[in-house]
């Protein structure tokens, strides 16, 4: 069976691990068959070191957003010397925000509109041994405190963008696309985010590969006096901007 599960194109790790916790093999190979993601048969990722438990109520976590979670956590030791408050906006998983709880001195909240998404972050930091806050809320609406660091992966694919099948199909669409091009979200953080952040911050975004211009135009219409760096990911694709005070 390994080896057929292999012809589909997926890595003999995957093939090894699905096998080793799949209740009914035959059964897992046919959704297989029918691009089924594997990460969800097997019921876990490893994220940045961590077991992440995921299933068809969040996202499967990405290698850009390892990426994202190795340049911020670079950035913010760099820049503060203190304990800070941290925010994860859209957290899904809870992945991003239990990599930097276990890599930074930090105090962390996560926040997802969607209450199954908590319920698997939930999991997630408690199987890790993390203390995380979780609120389930739309983005920063009603949010009154301040952060040093805010990060955020959101959903950002234009709902007209043609995706790989297999997402589309079985993956969250709330995690996946937004309106205005994909830059709802971007907008409705920026619009906010003043009210939120402390003077000394740090704010981190994962992004399309084609946003960076419309994303760094919204910056400078919601925020003054700030840098801004556009980083690439592994494809050499510009995948993440970090926005601080100058």
């Amino acid at each position: 069976m390994k080896d057929k599960i292999i012809e589909l194109g997926i890595s003999s790790r995957e093939a090894e691990e699905l096998i080793k916790v799949s209740k009914n093999i035959d059964s897992d190979y046919k959704k297989l068959k029918e691009e089924y993601p594997i990460q969800y048969l097997i019921g876990y990722v490893n994220f940045y070191g961590n077991k992440i438990y995921v299933n068809e109520n969040v996202l499967i976590p990405r290698y850009e957003t390892e990426y994202l979670v190795e340049k911020t956590v670079k950035y913010a030791k760099e820049k503060f010397n203190k304990k800070i408050n941290v925010l994860d906006l859209g957290t899904g998983s809870g992945c991003i925000a239990i990599s930097i709880k276990k890599k930074l001195d930090c105090d962390v909240t996560g926040i997802d509109i969607s209450s199954k998404a908590l319920e698997i972050a939930s999991k997630n930091a408690k199987e890790n041994n993390v203390s995380i806050k979780f609120i389930n809320n739309n983005m920063l609406n009603n949010i009154n405190e301040k952060y040093d660091l805010i990060i955020s992966n959101p959903p950002y694919i234009d709902k007209n963008e043609k995706i790989m099948d297999m997402v589309d199909k079985y993956e969250p669409h709330e995690a996946l696309y937004a309106d205005n091009n994909g830059l709802y979200f971007y907008e409705e953080i920026l619009k906010n985010v003043s009210n939120n952040i402390n003077d000394n911050f740090l704010i981190a975004f994962e992004i399309g590969y084609n946003q960076a211009n419309d994303i760094i135009t919204l910056i400078n219409k919601y925020l003054s006096n700030v840098k801004i760096s556009v980083e690439k990911d592994l494809s050499n694709r510009d995948r993440y901007i970090f926005i601080s005070n100058e």
